[in-house]
C-alpha cells in the first residue's frame, strides 16, 4: 500500500513541477519574443471590378500581376480624393468631371 501511495505522491509532484516549469517558460517566451512590425493599413474597399480589369490586361496580351488591382485602387482613391478638394476650392458639392 506504501508503494502504491508514494508513486502517485511522485505522479503529483512530477505534474506540478512540469506545470510549473511550463508557465515559466510561457513567461519567458513572451518576453523574448519580438515584436511584429507595424501592418500597413488595410486596403481600402475595391472600386473596380477586378475581373473587368484583368480582361482588359489579357486582351492587350499581357498578364496582371497580384498587386496590380491594389495599386490601381489606390491610384483611383487619390484621383478621387484630388478632386473633391478641387471641388472645394471651387466652392462646389459636387464632384464633375473637370476635377478629375
Amino acid at each position: 500500500m506504501a508503494k502504491k501511495t508514494a508513486k502517485k505522491t511522485a505522479k503529483k509532484t512530477a505534474k506540478k513541477t512540469s506545470t510549473k516549469k511550463s508557465a515559466a517558460k510561457k513567461t519567458t517566451k513572451k518576453k523574448t519574443t519580438k515584436k511584429k512590425p507595424a501592418k500597413k493599413s488595410a486596403p481600402k474597399e475595391p472600386l473596380i471590378v477586378a475581373s473587368k480589369v484583368k480582361a482588359y490586361i489579357k486582351e492587350g496580351g499581357k498578364m496582371t500581376a497580384s498587386e496590380t488591382l491594389d495599386a490601381i485602387n489606390e491610384k483611383i482613391y487619390a484621383m478621387l480624393d484630388d478632386a473633391m478638394g478641387r471641388t472645394d476650392s471651387n466652392n462646389r458639392s459636387t464632384v464633375k468631371p473637370q476635377d478629375l
